[in-house]
């Protein structure tokens, strides 16, 4: 049955991807809506499954790895700065405002605070596609969203663990979370410095078929699994993996091939696997609260990390281009609203909202990017 499941879903969502660019929109908007129809709440053909889940998995860390692979490194430096604003900006105002709604709605004042961090995490795993059919994920603003997202990934983080402390009765120590975090991105770097090149070099020469795919998959699994270990997203892991890989002479042939792989199976199940998870029950019985916190959710994003990109020197149609890359709450948001469940900090109706409000944020983002990013094309045109 996973069998007919799984050809199902390709080939829905190359067709819906295509419909989509037809209607000038990014193909990944037709593959989660498809996933959507597809799915429990409107024609009930695929339900989510543990296999489905890791297929998805394997997805998006194969499509953080080759954003790493196409990541040019002195960009990545040189937008330092700006990734740095643009991430920290973009989780101060969420916090701060997603502190006072819940305030508003009588929650407590830790329920308040756990709010303001749900609404401040971002996933860039869908900015990140719509990047590539743009063509501007090489470019500054590229560069800084990816960034920015390491930052709000690490730092999100930090805070959650901070809050939870208080209500595991210090379970958690603070210290040791970050500690494990800056460990984790030193060795990384050390590894990618040293030992990745060695590595691709001798595994490389073993005297089977595809040596060079194999070996870069091995060390984006593991980079993604020891991300993960230590508390940072795999998707952050597995970018690293691709920066690091980028850097030695085996590049171009690991692109070519993960990008085949990746495209042809494991990206299109991790799109329409966001629209088949969705669920829809009972959605009518919190409208309200959903509406208001989609609308929280998206604009204290995009006018927060907007500001913060133009505070870094970016143009005004760059800024919208990059706090609209930033709305998408995506698989870190489910994580820590499920992590605020368990710990009852929010109840099972505002998760349930919560959950309504990820996929809202996650389907309003690609037509956002496109918007700005081609009223920024157009003006540079204008210019020139």
């Amino acid at each position: 049955m996973f069998i007919l499941q799984l050809a199902l879903i390709i080939f829905a969502a190359k067709l819906a991807g295509s419909l989509s660019i037809k209607f000038g929109q990014p193909s990944v908007l037709g593959e989660i809506i498809v996933g959507i129809l597809l799915g429990p709440s409107v024609f009930g053909l695929i339900s989510a499954s543990d296999t489905l889940s890791t297929f998805s998995t394997i997805g998006v860390i194969l499509l953080m790895f080759i954003a790493g692979l196409e990541t040019d490194l002195d960009e990545f430096k040189r937008s330092g700065k700006s990734s740095t604003i643009v991430g920290f900006s973009g989780i101060i105002v969420p916090l701060f405002l997603g502190y006072l709604a819940g305030a508003i709605m009588d929650l407590t004042n830790l329920q308040s605070w756990f709010l303001g961090v749900m609404l401040s995490a971002t996933s860039v795993s869908i900015s990140v596609q719509t990047l590539k059919e743009l063509n501007q994920l090489k470019t500054p603003e590229g560069t800084t969203i990816l960034g920015a997202a390491v930052i709000d990934d690490v730092v999100v983080m930090i805070i959650l663990a901070f809050l939870m402390s208080f209500v595991g009765g210090g379970d958690i120590s603070l210290t040791t979370l970050v500690i494990k975090k800056v460990l984790f991105f030193a060795v990384a770097i050390v590894i990618a410095w040293k030992v990745v090149p060695w590595v691709m070099n001798h595994f490389t020469k073993l005297p089977v078929s595809e040596t060079v795919i194999s070996t870069a998959l091995f060390i984006c699994f593991v980079y993604s699994f020891a991300a993960e270990y230590t508390g940072v997203a795999n998707i952050i892991g597995a970018y690293i993996a691709g920066i690091a890989i980028s850097l030695t002479k085996f590049k171009h042939e690991v692109f070519e091939k993960v990008e085949t792989i990746s495209y042809s199976i494991f990206v299109p199940v991790f799109f329409a696997y966001i629209g088949i998870s969705a669920e829809f029950i009972g959605i009518l019985d919190h409208l309200g609260t959903i509406i208001l916190l989609s609308i929280l959710a998206i604009l204290t994003k995009f006018v927060g990390a907007g500001l913060g990109a133009k505070l870094s020197g970016f143009g005004w149609n760059s800024s919208m281009g990059i706090g609209s890359a930033m709305v998408s709450r995506g698989e870190v948001a489910l994580i820590v609203a499920t992590m605020g469940l368990s710990a009852n900090l929010i109840t099972q109706d505002l998760y349930a909202s919560s959950i309504a409000v990820v996929i809202i944020t996650t389907v309003v983002t690609p037509p956002m990017m496109k918007w700005f990013f081609q009223s920024k094309n157009q003006t540079q045109s204008v210019r020139n």
